[in-house]
């Protein structure tokens, strides 16, 4: 190790010696473990050797650098720490998928809440949704991650564990069944946020669950905790075919996600903030899903609650979900 490269771990060992405290004024320490470790092994060759070692368990190797390990969490980044988040994003997606892509940050809306409103009646299993959302989202296609499962179901019966969400065949919707589809649904008490150690998750004002995917540990308490089975773990690197990629990526939602991170359902919030509907809405062939701010009196999602018998999954636990069923 040559002085310049001494020089420039002493320089990141004090900065987050610095940082770690303020950040989030206590509570968000991500990577705060390394400022004991920094201070104890002594030495700028020790303290690159053990972040090194340290950074090879939690990153793959190509995806590590300083800037992505020392990152700021979302909640306290400037916009210009922000700007040059996005570019190193962009640059990583250039050089992996050899893609030019866009990452945005639209911004919660004031007197918006989203939430979104299925009938069951209309439902027919298709799965349209669910690939649709595959696409907008540049979830990975091998291995396979889905954010919505479709549960196949008897008719006169809500209990889940009977239900088939493997069903086949295309000749849907079947005799005696009927389709309840499941993904994030939004809750106003999410357990998965309570649970998470480094608050790399959390509730936005318009109702959204957000995660931020450079602070993830990928220690899957959220996926513990979430009672609807929503949440994602990439054990191995997405792999999205070039041709595939959605180009038009937010932060907090579509944007290509690492290895060993969660993710889950974000209502499209890429698209929703800025007054468009979410991927699987546009894609449900029957139209029995319709999604909007239930704070306005004259949306659709408002109607809904106001004329028809809406339920929640798991009402008991209290999570408060943002997603309701109903049937005609």
């Amino acid at each position: 190790m040559d002085n310049t490269d001494k020089e420039k771990i002493n320089q990141w060992s004090e900065r987050v010696s610095q940082r770690v405290d303020k950040i989030l004024d206590q509570s968000v320490e991500r990577r705060g473990f390394l400022k004991g470790l920094l201070g104890t092994v002594g030495g700028a060759a020790a303290a690159s050797t053990a972040a090194g070692a340290i950074a090879s368990e939690v990153l793959p190797e190509s995806d590590f650098s300083w800037e992505k390990f020392f990152q700021e969490h979302y909640k306290v980044m400037t916009a210009e720490d922000k700007e040059k988040v996005f570019a190193r994003i962009e640059t990583e997606t250039k050089r992996k998928y050899g893609v030019d892509v866009k990452v945005r940050d639209p911004q919660a809306l004031d007197g918006v809440k989203f939430a979104y409103g299925l009938n069951l009646s209309k439902c027919n299993g298709s799965r349209m949704c669910v690939y649709a959302c595959m696409k907008e989202n540049n979830q990975s296609r091998d291995p396979q991650i889905q954010y919505i499962k479709v549960i196949e179901m008897d008719i006169g019966t809500l209990n889940l564990e009977k239900g088939d969400m493997y069903y086949e065949g295309e000749s849907v919707p079947k005799a005696g069944k009927y389709y309840l589809p499941v993904q994030c649904h939004q809750c106003d008490n999410p357990p998965c946020a309570k649970v998470c150690p480094v608050e790399a998750t959390w509730k936005e004002k318009d109702g959204i669950v957000v995660i931020d995917y450079d602070w993830c540990i990928g220690c899957r308490y959220c996926m513990a905790a979430c009672p609807y089975e929503a949440r994602r773990f990439n054990f191995s690197a997405p792999k999205v075919p070039k041709e595939e990629v959605n180009p038009d990526q937010g932060y907090l939602s579509n944007r290509m996600r690492p290895k060993g991170v969660v993710e889950k359902c974000h209502f499209c919030l890429h698209r929703t903030r800025e007054g468009k509907n979410p991927a699987c809405m546009e894609a449900c062939p029957t139209g029995a899903r319709k999604f909007g701010n239930i704070l306005d009196p004259k949306s659709e999602v408002s109607m809904i609650l106001k004329t028809k018998r809406v339920f929640v999954l798991k009402e008991e636990l209290n999570t408060i979900p943002s997603f309701f069923y109903y049937f005609d």
